[in-house]
């Protein structure tokens, strides 16, 4: 079973962008804690971070017929990202938002998503852990769905 990772513009920063905020766990850290759950629950990942919208989007129409599941992280696209909802709309699997931090307590810019709409539901605030937290409910309903 195959789940995307999708990670959008300037998350490649974890780590050192506002370690208040994110913490100071790097991408390559979380990637990682991803991929050692994915083990364990028996599921492969294609996992993609770009700072551009369209590879984002372009990920998603490649594998719409052979992925069981998403996560998304939108990053600075959650806001405004018209395409990438409408692309989630159209996938025939869920799709998961997650955030490092609990957008409502934010700058008020943040705290709407286009993108919450289009998914099947959103984990944010828990830091690194709010990936984990995708992975398994995006595995938990792929399996449900194949029954």
């Amino acid at each position: 079973m195959k789940i995307l990772v999708l990670h959008g513009p300037n998350l490649n920063l974890f780590g050192r962008r506002e370690p208040h905020i994110y913490g100071n766990t790097t991408l390559d850290e979380i990637n990682d804690k991803l991929q050692a759950l994915a083990r364990e629950l028996k599921v492969e990942l294609v996992i993609l971070q770009s700072n551009h919208e369209g590879a984002l989007v372009d990920l998603f129409h490649k594998h719409i017929d052979d992925a069981a599941g998403a996560i998304v992280n939108p990053g600075g696209l959650t806001q405004y990202s018209v395409s990438l909802h409408d692309c989630i709309k159209a996938m025939p699997f869920p799709v998961i938002e997650v955030h490092m931090s609990n957008l409502h307590v934010r700058e008020q810019c943040r705290t709407h998503s286009i993108i919450s709409p289009a998914v099947k539901g959103t984990v944010q605030g828990f830091g690194w852990r709010s990936y984990l937290a995708a992975l398994r409910l995006a595995a938990e309903l792929a399996q449900e769905k194949k029954k």
